[in-house]
């Protein structure tokens, strides 16, 4: 019989603390979490439980203080700084609140900075993934565009591509609807839904429970801790 698949995402009493001259402050408070590939997962909760610390963490932008997280089988509180830069940008897409589009470069040429960083390809495969990218958003047509020739949602439809171009194995979405209007943010779930349905690995922050409610898993944060983790739909 074939062994189950490993789970993408392994936390182990994981905590963060931030300490100053006068007080602890403790983001996360032993949290355990297992998430499978393929999982849609939304994390909820009131402003200050601890959710986009969490995501940053997930992201490989901030360490842990104490506990063990393993992404993809890479024990990642083992490894240096450089090696986890490595393993981030392979491995994991972003899609922020603000976008972060650099404002003097082209959609196209914003796509195309995670490969740049990535190194070992080429300008001829840079410019297929790039294209293939942003055929999946829609928004091929707008290669050229500046970001402050676009819309909000078509910005956030290019840091999508942006966060997709890699192929990495985990979404990060940190209230990637917060800066769009109702319309806006609703075609942004829509797409959200497809690449989810397409096999990718999706974890949201978001304070909105019609958003969280698209995802097969909802768990709730308070306090730095997970005070619930709904079950998975079928």
């Amino acid at each position: 019989m074939n062994e189950p698949a490993s789970p993408l995402i392994q936390l182990r009493d994981l905590n963060r603390v931030y300490t100053t001259e006068r007080m602890e402050t403790h983001a996360l408070a032993g949290i355990d979490l297992e998430i499978d590939r393929g999982e849609y997962v939304a994390i909820e909760g009131p402003s200050g439980c601890g959710k986009s610390t969490l995501l940053s963490v997930l992201g490989l932008l901030d360490e842990p203080t104490q506990g063990d997280y393993v992404l993809s089988g890479v024990p990642i509180t083992e490894i240096d700084a450089e090696e986890r830069a490595r393993l981030r940008n392979r491995e994991i897409g972003f899609i922020f609140q603000s976008f972060n589009l650099i404002p003097e470069m082209s959609v196209h040429e914003n796509v195309e900075l995670p490969l740049i960083y990535r190194g070992g390809t080429s300008a001829r495969e840079r410019r297929r993934a790039v294209d293939q990218a942003l055929e999946r958003v829609g928004m091929s047509e707008r290669a050229d565009h500046r970001p402050a020739q676009l819309s909000g949602g078509q910005q956030q439809r290019a840091a999508i591509a942006r966060a997709l171009v890699g192929r990495p194995a985990l979404l990060l979405a940190d209230e990637p609807t917060g800066n769009l209007d109702s319309d806006s943010g609703e075609r942004i779930m829509a797409l959200l839904d497809e690449l989810h349905a397409a096999g990718s690995t999706l974890v949201m922050v978001t304070h909105d429970p019609g958003y969280a409610a698209r995802a097969g898993r909802r768990l709730r944060m308070k306090d730095g801790r997970i005070e619930s983790d709904g079950s998975r739909k079928p």
